[in-house]
């Protein structure tokens, strides 16, 4: 059975990941942390499409749980294979570098970057004995072009980025391709408390993006027919940033 792993589905970008995922026929393996009234909503969504899945509860920040949990799915789990997946779980604690609290740097790093190391390292195993897999990593306009406030979140973006090129080239040759999608402004928790009427003046569409503008691009990164893209980096930001 081929499986899609996403981790932090419960909501906004990776839910609707997780949705997208299922209508291609997709097994779903719903990762969150701590809301479990969410994540059952989009197992709820994922069966209302027509398609399955179970929900993985571990922190992407705690590479102990990650082994646990998620490596012991895989090794539970023979007749499955997890053929997708996306490292999409992330979280923002802005702050002037000045002010900015030791524990602000260490947490962002830990659930945006070692969460890639450490989940990617166990699913990619199978995806190197069966040569094929598709890797897609949630990254941000803030790895690409940083953003003030934002030191440890756009450091740690910016290092999915970089070693997404890098994975890249070491199992190309293995039909495996890696590759991100950094979003703008979307509708989503995350950007809740942003003033949209005052952003999205300088965005040249109008507006901020939806979670199921990303979940396209992702599902497209995630098809047979994407096999020659692979160390890229898709902007979906509306034209904001270039």
């Amino acid at each position: 059975m081929k499986c899609a792993l996403i981790t932090g589905g419960s909501r906004g970008i990776g839910r609707a990941i997780c949705i997208k995922m299922a209508a291609l026929g997709y097994y779903i393996l719903v990762n969150y942390k701590s809301n479990t009234t969410e994540a059952d909503k989009t197992i709820a969504l994922i069966k209302e499409a027509g398609g399955n899945g179970e929900l993985l509860q571990f922190d992407v920040a705690d590479k102990d749980q990650i082994k646990q949990t998620l490596g012991g799915w895989i090794d539970a789990n023979e007749g499955k294979y997890i053929e997708v997946l996306v490292n999409n779980a992330g979280i923002r604690d802005d702050s002037l570098m000045a002010w900015m609290a030791e524990e602000q740097w260490d947490n962002v790093i830990k659930t945006n970057l070692d969460s890639f190391f450490y989940v990617t390292r166990l699913v990619l195993n199978s995806m190197l004995q069966r040569k094929y897999g598709r890797i897609v990593n949630v990254v941000s306009l803030s790895g690409i072009k940083g953003l003030a406030g934002q030191t440890n979140y756009s450091a740690a973006k910016a290092g999915v980025i970089g070693a997404t090129k890098a994975l890249a080239q070491e199992v190309g040759r293995q039909g495996i391709t890696v590759n991100a999608l950094a979003p703008g402004f979307i509708k989503t928790d995350m950007t809740d408390g942003l003033d949209e009427k005052e952003l999205k003046s300088i965005i040249p569409v109008k507006r901020f993006g939806l979670p199921e503008e990303v979940a396209h691009a992702a599902a497209f990164l995630a098809s047979p027919e994407a096999a020659y893209i692979t160390a890229q980096v898709l902007s979906i930001n509306g034209g904001l940033y270039s």
